[in-house]
């Protein structure tokens, strides 16, 4: 009796130790990812800036930077995707790739090319202040699009993520209203970019990771960045004859690109999309800091205090969120029950019945 309890009891030690390990293995693999995703998102970040502006590198091409990116993305997907077979390609009509993948791709080059070209005008500090209203632009292009339903308390918030902001770029030492407008610009067409995901793609069925989504999204971006290029900048180019490219600087900031749409994968496929939101916050304090340590640029207290307003504002509306999100899987796992209750009372009344007729007989 006495060896019997003490077996069952270390092996329900054991059982529950394992519990704790596998709990841990998956914590810490979720933190790993999370650290990847904000060292590749903050060295593109640091890196782009690098090259585009005029006090460091001195490269101010965004169009052809972005084209560089997109080149190379769309090579090193159609090589993944069709040569090495590492990743299944989505079955897609051309009809539907004209309705749905081509607007998508337009919107994100528009979006690339406005947000590297604000780095020539705004300190790195300041643009991810201006991210902040990336939670307001996708929530109000949603409920202009009728995907969001418009709700007072949420609109509140997106106001106070506003009105943060504007404290904030009150506070800016190096204010430049065209790159301003070119931020803005980019958070725009980002957040409609995120929306028609849902609408054109989602909503059929469709979904692509970082990998499907570059194989087939990135060439039709570097197609609608082929025209500005030709009109705005290749003669520009061809004028600067001293320009050698440099394969070790854009051969690896291209790396860096690619390798941050994998971390992206990796982060919202093991963990969650608000999981990535909540890292891009520590993110961004932390290209704030590095931009006002090592790159010395001026960040004041009337900066500090705006994005602080607007971060407590985005914290609260990813907290919306979580609460959201939790509400309906526990409806999903009420309803999972209900209808597992239904089916075996149906299966108990059958068997009922069965057995009333059977004693008839």
């Amino acid at each position: 009796m006495g060896k019997g309890a003490s077996s069952s009891l270390s092996s329900s030690s054991s059982s529950s130790s394992s519990v704790n390990d596998s709990v841990l293995k998956k914590i810490l693999l979720s933190y790993f990812y999370v650290a990847v995703w904000i060292f590749l998102s903050f060295t593109v970040i640091v890196y782009n800036k690098y090259i585009l502006d005029r006090k460091m590198y001195n490269w101010p091409y965004p169009i052809s930077l972005t084209m560089i990116h997109m080149a190379f993305c769309s090579s090193l997907a159609y090589l993944l995707v069709n040569v090495f077979k590492l990743v299944e390609p989505v079955s897609m009509s051309r009809e539907l790739y004209l309705s749905s993948v081509v607007p998508i791709g337009a919107l994100y080059s528009l979006s690339l090319w406005l947000s590297n070209s604000a780095y020539i005008f705004l300190s790195v500090s300041f643009i991810q202040m201006l991210k902040a209203l990336m939670p307001v632009a996708v929530y109000s292009i949603g409920v202009l699009f009728k995907k969001d339903s418009f709700k007072s308390d949420t609109m509140v918030n997106m106001l106070s993520i506003s009105f943060g902001v504007a404290i904030a770029a009150y506070g800016e030492a190096r204010f430049d209203s065209w790159g301003v407008f070119l931020q803005l610009g980019a958070v725009a067409f980002e957040a409609t970019r995120l929306v028609m995901i849902q609408i054109l793609l989602t909503s059929k069925g469709i979904t692509l990771n970082p990998i499907t989504s570059l194989y087939y999204v990135a060439p039709c971006c570097f197609a609608f960045l082929f025209v500005p290029w030709v009109l705005v900048e290749f003669p520009v180019l061809k004028q600067t004859s001293s320009f050698h490219f440099d394969f070790v600087i854009f051969g690896t900031n291209s790396i860096c690109a690619f390798a941050l749409n994998l971390a992206v994968f990796l982060l919202v496929g093991k963990t969650s999309a608000l999981t990535m939101n909540v890292a891009g916050v520590v993110k961004d304090w932390l290209l704030i800091a590095f931009s006002w340590s090592v790159i010395k640029d001026t960040v004041t207290p009337v900066n500090l205090f705006g994005y602080g307003l607007a971060f407590l504002g985005v914290a609260y509306y990813n907290h919306s969120k979580l609460q959201a999100l939790k509400a309906k899987e526990a409806q999903k796992k009420a309803a999972q029950a209900d209808e597992e209750a239904g089916r075996l009372l149906e299966e108990r009344e059958g068997e009922g019945a069965a057995r009333k007729t059977d004693s008839q007989a």
